[in-house]
């Protein structure tokens, strides 16, 4: 079994790891362990001094060593003593703030927990079991149960939360955190992912500082700006050795990371919904489920963490018919014609690409409504017949002649001030009354709390989608949210706003991709602005990122790969000098660094040389000769370009049979030996013949002694090596 209980102790075991907390003598939960199996309680390590001002529970009487202040303990309060960063803070009836927990029961059913109206990792009862703790306040009627998920073959431990208000009065929720994890011992670093538009999830690692650091947003959405993960590392941690634990959390809303280096060295973890942004009334009988953290460590480095990750999310978090089967390349004609087109353009878009063997065209923005730059139309979803004369059904039919799929860019959750729909209902646009709102790219967000609105993009999204054969959707959403407010709501409740913000767009994309499962859905939010594991349950791949120069994406492509499996990384060949830098690169670079996705290109193919042409064909059929190495192969990293000349990855099939490995030389120089890389990964004891030259090489000298690269002549040079097994 993987959860156990005994004495008090309770047991998360998964093939190579242990999670363990014990109720102690007073009731309360402590966190004893996450890490690997020991086979041993570790509550010896529970050896606490009287810690100066650091108080005693009422029942401890002078036992002046128990303190909650100072003890490892499973989910943190405010109010009763324990000082450090709390994982859930309520407000009384009486405007107290207290909340004493303490164990009361628990259960052990096989399967995994799921959660009403949230993404959550998913299993049937022979790959995960459930573990529920009730805990209760001394005083009032807030229950609090603690969910655990632990899918032994996948060495992940999922967490939740549920809070239930079993009082006599509401409850003020102020902060509801799903993971809170206590950190005794430890010398830690901290990595995590932070960046902008257009240059998302960037690597950045150091050591903890006494009191706490953060990661966050209060953008509506998980944002560039920070991503819901983060990597806690021992020092001297690599991505083949040292201990480090992962955690991502499964929301595409504002949430909040915080560690807390406290007075004792020790460390507290504890991530959610971000505080800033919520309030919840919990009436009485009412419960709150919190939002999944999908949580795994790792003895042997973050690669190992990495791979966990992979599977957990393409296997357990991916759904529907393109979850684990291979995707169409496309082509996309923002970049192309950006507005500026009409049903001549984009079949002649479609004719050359199709016959370069790019399976399909994807109609990007401007075909709807008035939509001839980025200030009217956003809201109405109906053809624009002026650009796409005969419809839209037309034009589908067309292309689908050529022998290619169709797909279509929608940004739903976005209205024009300048369309029917905000002449129709304005008041369905998030505003506070009295107060002008903030436009970004001169357009406002539909309150998608509002199921008026929810159910209105349903009919409009749906009736396309009925209509017409269209077998892709790009989901894009342009825009930070402020200004929160909604009439659905009383004055009181306002602040819930931003979470059921999140829960209307589940509620829709659910519904969309339940109603339409030949559909694949890919997420995108300026680029990467909402790469979550969240938006994942419903959209098997997210668009990286707006930019597309082929340098910057080795860098935004290799703080994505720490969390989320190549599969789901939307990556294109766009045109030079390229739209976000002015750097021009070759194309074969730039088909090498898209490779490592879910590939496309993005550009006007009319505008290529024929042996442009010839290459885009080579780079569509290497591509779909690799495809499924890419996506099923474990992924390694195996070099730091913040650190290094080049980035480097590699894609090792399961049984260890072909490696893929890529990457690009960033600087040339002269009078310097050639780069070396070195593989793994592979079987040691096996041989590998090289595919340029026929040459056998043993496992064990690939990834000892490693592989030279060619010369490199000129910068941001492209390579890439094929190795297949042969005993």
């Amino acid at each position: 079994m993987a959860i156990t209980v005994k004495d008090g102790v309770f047991y998360l075991e998964t093939v190579n790891t242990l999670y363990q907390m014990k109720v102690d003598a007073f009731g309360v939960l402590n966190h004893l362990w996450y890490g690997a199996k020991t086979d041993d309680c570790m509550d010896y390590l529970l050896d606490y001094p009287d810690v100066g001002f650091s108080g005693n529970i009422y029942e401890a009487e002078n036992q002046r060593t128990y303190s909650l202040n100072t003890l490892p303990l499973e989910y943190a309060t405010r109010g009763v003593g324990d000082f450090r960063v709390p994982a859930i803070s309520v407000t009384h009836a009486d405007g107290s703030n207290a909340l004493d927990l303490r164990f009361e029961d628990y259960h052990i059913r096989k399967g995994k927990y799921a959660i009403p109206g949230l993404p959550a990792v998913y299993a049937d009862e022979a790959e995960a079991e459930t573990l529920e703790i009730r805990l209760k306040d001394t005083a009032s009627g807030v229950n609090v149960i603690l969910l655990y998920g632990v899918l032994w073959d996948a060495d992940v431990i999922t967490r939740s939360v549920v809070v239930k208000n079993e009082g006599s009065a509401p409850v003020v929720l102020n902060r509801v955190h799903s993971l809170c994890m206590d950190i005794p011992y430890g010398d830690w670093e901290w990595v995590h992912f932070y960046g902008r538009h257009t240059m998302e999830r960037q690597a950045e690692r150091a050591a903890l500082i006494h009191g706490i650091q953060e990661s966050s947003s209060t953008r509506g959405a998980s944002s560039h700006q920070q991503n819901p993960t983060m990597l806690l590392c021992e020092k001297g941690c690599t991505e083949t050795t040292g201990f480090c634990i992962g955690a991502a959390l499964m929301y595409s809303g504002g949430f909040q990371t915080q560690l807390e280096k406290d007075q004792l060295d020790q460390v507290r973890v504890v991530m959610g919904i971000n505080e800033d942004t919520f309030s919840w009334l919990l009436d009485t009988g009412d419960s709150f489920y919190a939002p999944e953290v999908i949580l795994s460590c790792s003895e042997h480095g973050m690669g190992e963490l990495s791979h966990r990750f992979h599977h957990i999310i393409r296997n357990h978090v991916c759904r529907g018919k393109y979850q684990l089967s291979k995707r169409p390349v496309l082509i996309n004609n923002w970049e192309a014609t950006y507005f500026e087109f009409d049903e001549e353009k984009i079949e002649k878009i479609a004719k050359q690409a199709s016959e370069l063997g790019i399976d399909m065209m994807v109609l990007d923005d401007g075909w709807f409504g008035k939509r001839d730059s980025d200030t009217s139309g956003l809201g109405d979803w109906f053809v624009n017949e002026t650009k796409l004369q005969g419809g839209l059904g037309r034009l589908v039919e067309r292309i689908n002649r050529m022998g290619m799929k169709f797909g279509i860019w929608f940004e739903p959750e976005m209205i024009s001030e300048d369309s029917d729909l905000y002449r129709k209902h304005p008041e369905w646009v998030i505003q506070i009354p009295g107060r002008k709102p903030m436009r970004s790219r001169y357009q406002l967000v539909l309150d998608m709390s509002n199921p008026q609105v929810t159910e209105y993009l349903y009919q409009v999204m749906s009736k396309i989608l009925k209509e017409n054969h269209i077998e892709y959707v790009k989901w894009d959403m342009n825009r930070s949210i402020s200004d929160w407010y909604t009439a659905t709501l009383p004055e009181s409740r306002q602040m819930e706003m931003p979470h059921r913000y999140i829960l209307g767009l589940y509620s829709l994309l659910e519904r969309l991709t339940g109603e339409f499962p030949d559909v694949l859905f890919e997420g995108c939010c300026g680029g990467g602005g909402r790469f979550d594991a969240g938006m994942l349950y419903y959209c098997p791949q997210i668009w990286c990122s707006d930019d597309t120069d082929a340098h910057e994406r080795t860098f935004i492509q290799y703080g994505t790969s720490f969390f989320y499996p190549i599969s789901t990384v939307g990556s294109h060949v766009s045109a030079v000098p390229n739209h976000q830098t002015g750097r021009s690169t070759s194309i074969e670079t730039r088909g090498t660094v898209a490779m490592a996705g879910s590939f496309g290109y993005e550009l006007d193919l009319s505008k290529l040389s024929p042996e442009e042409k010839k290459e885009v064909s080579r780079q569509v059929s290497t591509y779909k000769k690799y495809q499924e190495l890419i996506y099923n192969g474990l992924y390694y990293r195996l070099s730091n370009p913040y650190e290094e000349n080049l980035s480097a990855w590699e894609f090792v099939a399961a049984k260890q049979t072909k490696v893929l490995v890529q990457g690009v030389v960033f600087r040339a120089a002269s009078n310097i030996l050639r780069h070396r890389i070195r593989l793994t990964g592979l079987d040691e004891k096996a041989k590998y013949r090289l595919a340029e030259d026929g040459r056998i090489y043993s496992g064990k000298a690939l990834m000892s002694g490693g592989l030279l690269l060619p010369e490199i002549k000129g910068d941001d040079i492209a390579f890439e090596i094929c190795l297949e097994k042969v005993s």
